[in-house]
């Protein structure tokens, strides 16, 4: 973070920490640098922050948004949503969010806190259809005067946004980070693996890295089953149209700023929500991140990557660094079920037996001292009684 006071809070959007996995990596049989790119400490929670602030101040330069008029209107899954209300909170414009049912209420609660209208759409509704988020972001747009879609699906300054903030943020930090004989480094990014949602994310990485920094890089995509974004499109075939929890990524659709070419993303590995559910779980109790069910997602089939026959060879040599992109945290999923089964149903531990323990010791010796005192009360009521016989 800047050491600076900062103008607002789009100057905290970004900047993240790349951290250690040090723990998962050791309980999986990793010898190489496993590292966490952690988005929800960007100032509205997720990498898409990264997107909105690009797209805002882009269609700003170009005259397309009209202070005082401009109503923005944009189809999301929440995250991109968030961001966009927070950018335009602080420069004064209007908002409109159609956001899919299967979407929680914590994504809604954060709109409608920033000032954004929310308009909920039926998740079972096919991206082209008029009554899903993009349809009827369409609708309005088309009837509300000065309504305008910035479009993070076919949006130039999606993957911009990452091929000129997030990547560099990366490779700076790997590059900077001296390699040591306790901590071994290749000097560069040997692996990147990212969710892919709309597919900025993991498209402007590949390019940010494989322009200027390693163009050896393996650029590892990781999506839903149900989702068909995978390539080729025979790995979808199984799933295709399987409704998945996960929210944030994989679609009915191929983005327009999605690259598909093999020489941006090289390999493509499907997750499950049990997977991906899993991981949170690890990243939670064993790093200590709080992250959300995408970042599980990704971790999942970053995992699945290096026990491939082509990642085993990454996973074994020390000193190879492995960048998962973790994109938001668990602060927008605390009310869905996955979660709360997770936190609140979890099998007791250890320590929890030894707290009973405590706590029925505890509450034996005070009823052993409360009949202690009882007995004690009733003889003094029995020596006063004795007294008093005599006394008559």
């Amino acid at each position: 973070m800047s050491p600076r006071i900062l103008e607002n809070a789009l100057g905290a959007v970004g900047n993240t920490p790349l951290i250690r996995l040090d723990k998962i990596a050791k309980q999986n049989g990793l010898k190489c640098n496993l590292l966490g790119k952690v988005e929800y400490m960007s100032a509205g929670g997720s990498v898409k922050d990264r997107i909105a602030k690009a797209m805002v101040e882009a269609a700003e330069e170009e005259g397309k948004l009209i202070p005082g008029k401009s109503v923005v209107i944009e189809p999301t899954s929440g995250n991109t949503g968030i961001g966009l209300a927070m950018a335009c909170a602080i420069k004064g414009y209007s908002v409109i969010i159609t956001l899919p049912n299967k979407m929680s209420l914590e994504k809604e609660a954060a709109l409608r806190a920033l000032g954004a209208e929310v308009v909920r759409t039926p998740t079972e509704a096919a991206w082209d259809a008029p009554e899903s988020h993009i349809g009827v972001a369409q609708r309005l747009q088309r009837e509300i005067p000065y309504g305008i879609i910035l479009d993070q699906y076919r949006n130039i300054n999606n993957p911009l946004a990452h091929e000129y903030t997030t990547g560099p943020e990366i490779i700076d930090a790997v590059v900077s980070t001296p390699s040591t004989t306790c901590r071994p480094s290749s000097g560069k990014i040997d692996v990147i693996v990212a969710g892919a949602g709309t597919g900025g994310t993991i498209t402007g990485l590949s390019r940010a890295i494989k322009k200027t920094h390693n163009k050896g890089c393996i650029v590892v995509a990781v999506d839903p089953r149900g989702s068909i974004l995978a390539y080729p499109d025979e790995l979808n075939l199984s799933d295709e149209g399987k409704q998945y929890t996960v929210e944030g990524i994989g679609y009915d659709f191929i983005p327009d700023v999605l690259s598909r070419d093999p020489s941006d993303i090289n390999s493509w590995i499907k997750s499950s929500d049990e997977e991906a559910f899993a991981a949170v779980q690890a990243l939670m109790r064993k790093e200590g991140l709080l992250v959300g069910g995408s970042s599980g997602s990704a971790l999942s089939g970053a995992l699945k990557w290096l026990q491939s026959t082509q990642g085993q060879s990454v996973a074994q040599m020390e000193g190879m660094n492995v960048v998962v992109l973790l994109p938001d945290g668990i602060r927008n999923y605390m009310s869905k079920p996955w979660f709360l089964k997770m936190a609140m149903e979890a099998e007791p531990s250890p320590l929890a037996s030894i707290i009973a323990n405590v706590l029925h010791e505890t509450s034996s010796t005070q009823k052993l001292d409360n009949l202690s005192d009882d007995s004690s009360t009733i003889q003094r009521l029995a020596n006063g009684v004795s007294a008093m016989k005599v006394s008559v």
